[in-house]
């Protein structure tokens, strides 16, 4: 197995959790990276469906939002086991298993999700200026370019300021919510019996399957399978083991503040719209408009506006990580960052200004309707290899899951594909009403039954993995005699290092063949280490060695270290950088250096 480059690399281990610490600092040096995850579970496009649910059946869908946070919990916790124990993000492990093509169009699925998430944000932050200043929808959505440039701003300060920023964003929502529902005063002997299932209407079904599909946002589990790397761990059985620990505790408390968001959301308009006669309201603008005159309250709807605000800003960040860990996980290409967030911010607000500009602000809800249809297509492309990963003893040794939690997680995995499922069958059932295109039906038929068909191989080509008997000649190779009658010393050694921690092991290993036998610690004055590295930066794919980017300069000041330190204990070093195919160039510089070892 060829290695791959770290996930998120300019963080990559950037916490260290191993050094000394005591009492909750230990703990905490975990914590972080569920917060990050659990702002796409309180995100404008999870808004709409709870304030629905809470204004046509009062506390009722409580328990829905409760169980749908169990399920939350639980694919959480094991994107960040699979990232724990491999070292791998979702998307690299998905490169590792699955045919090119297969990979590929996973690639394309995941990217209209973040597509499509980051539309929901636009279209939220974009209400929210709205509510809060007057201002245009059109102009609201064009100024949420601008935050591109703040991300770039948190990125220079490393992980641990950006996950403080989200969790301050994550506060100002929950303190918005919490003074919001001291001014309703909901009578919580009735929100506490929303806890307990109960027998739902047909129409209050349809609200909760919206509110349980929407739960797992397909681009959550890329980003929490790559952010739990930002801690440097133990690589021994009981370090691995406490950080599973530690990071499915973070989980629980980060999920948990999103649940107490939506259930907030729910419980106000529970006791704003539904005590009161008004029924109908599903649209954000309606229950801003409404908060005022119902409770008697100015600050609330400023509250609101504030919260929706948050609650897009700090989407946006965490959907620009997710993109990046899918580009180079599933393509193993390198944007520069700002650059891949214009890409990103820019195909989502195309199509809201388009809507907006051409059909009105009417046509915005439906614009968010469309997104979350998107999603339901993505998410069991991203639920179902996960599972798969996370029981698979080969490679997550004594780390795989049991048998009862990966029961519990196929079944969540068939709920939530059924339900959105049931969700796409209705659009496409709505769009077949309303057009006359046949060229288009036929269409989308295909394409439903081109998604269909990879779900099914996604589903069921590991299973043939596991299965697939190897025979000793492909295990081991054949046998072959070796000549030790020549046993000439080595003078040059190319060693191709990744910057990971696997290098030392590489360099170290190289050393002892620098050694005469019987002078274990004194250099051979002829021996010569070539350090190799490729840069796949894309400035280097193009420009070679002409380019001059911020990468080209770091992988070189890390081989000048690696050179520095044999150079000091008296040996003689060079460094090469490589660029773009990582094989061919390594097998160049091999031949260029004359090197006998690699």
């Amino acid at each position: 197995m060829m290695h791959q480059n770290p996930s998120l690399s300019e963080v990559h281990e950037s916490i260290d959790t191993t050094l000394p610490r005591k009492g909750w600092r230990r703990i905490l040096a975990y914590f972080g990276p569920a917060y990050l995850v659990s702002v796409g579970y309180m995100d404008p496009g999870n808004w709409a469906t709870d304030l629905a649910g809470g204004a046509a059946f009062g506390y009722q869908l409580i328990w829905v939002l409760l169980l749908s946070n169990l399920m939350a919990v639980l694919l959480q916790s094991l994107s960040a086991r699979l990232g724990i124990v491999r070292r791998l993000d979702l998307a690299q492990v998905n490169r590792e298993t699955y045919p090119p093509v297969v990979n590929f169009s996973l690639y394309v699925l995941a990217e209209l999700a973040i597509a499509a998430t980051d539309l929901a944000e636009v279209l939220g932050m974009a209400i929210g200026i709205k509510l809060l200043t007057g201002m245009p929808l059109m102009y609201g959505t064009i100024i949420t370019v601008t935050d591109t440039f703040l991300f770039l701003y948190l990125q220079r300060y490393g992980i641990r300021k950006m996950e403080a920023f989200i969790i301050l964003l994550v506060a100002t929502i929950g303190f918005s919510f919490f003074i919001q529902l001291f001014i309703a005063k909901p009578d919580l002997s009735y929100a506490i019996k929303g806890f307990v299932p109960s027998n739902l209407s047909p129409e209050a079904l349809y609200i909760a399957v919206g509110i349980i599909g929407a739960t797992v946002m397909p681009h959550n589990l890329y980003l929490h399978s790559a952010l739990v790397q930002t801690r440097k761990i133990n690589r021994n059985v009981p370090g691995i083991k406490k950080s599973i620990f530690y990071n499915f505790i973070d989980t629980v408390v980060a999920l948990n503040a999103a649940f107490f968001v939506n259930a907030a959301i729910l419980i106000l308009a529970a006791t704003a719209f539904y005590a009161t006669g008004h029924k109908e309201v599903a649209k954000i603008e309606e229950a801003h408009s409404l908060l005022a005159p119902l409770l008697g309250s100015k600050l609330a709807p400023i509250l609101f506006a504030v919260a929706l605000i948050a609650a897009g800003q700090s989407s946006t960040v965490t959907g620009t990580l997710a993109g990046q860990i899918v580009m180079e996980g599933y393509l193993k290409l390198r944007l520069n960052p700002w650059i891949r967030r214009l890409l990103t911010r820019l195909l989502a607000i195309t199509p809201a200004v388009l809507v907006i500009g051409i059909m009105g602000e009417e046509r915005v809800d439906a614009l968010l309707v469309f997104s979350q249809v998107i999603l339901s297509l993505q998410l069991g492309f991203a639920v179902i290899p996960l599972i798969h990963f996370v029981s698979d003893k080969n490679k997550m040794g004594e780390f795989a899951i049991g048998i009862k939690i990966k029961i519990f997680a196929w079944i969540i995995a068939a709920i939530l594909v059924y339900l959105n499922s049931h969700l796409v069958i209705d659009f496409v059932g709505d769009f077949f009403q309303n057009s006359n295109s046949m060229i288009l039906k036929i269409g989308l038929i295909g394409l439903v039954l081109l998604f269909l068909g990879l779900l099914l191989f996604i589903t069921f080509y590991p299973l043939t993995l596991k299965n697939k008997p190897q025979s000793d000649a492909d295990f081991h190779g054949m046998p072959i005699e070796l000549d030790w009658s020549d046993d000439l010393p080595v003078h040059r050694i190319a060693i191709a290092v990744d910057f990971s921690v696997t290098d030392a092991k590489l360099i170290k290993k190289a050393v002892q063949q620098a050694h005469p036998s019987g002078f274990e610690h004194t250099p051979h004055q002829d021996t010569q280490f070539i350090f190799i590295h490729v840069v796949e930066s894309v400035t280097a794919n193009y420009l070679q060695d002409a380019s001059d980017d911020a990468e080209t300069r770091k992988d070189q000041e890390r081989l000048d270290t690696y050179a520095n330190a044999l150079i000091s204990k008296g040996y003689q070093v060079k460094t090469c950088l490589g660029y773009k195919n990582r094989v061919k160039e390594i097998v160049r510089i091999v031949n260029e250096c004359d090197a006998q070892l690699l």
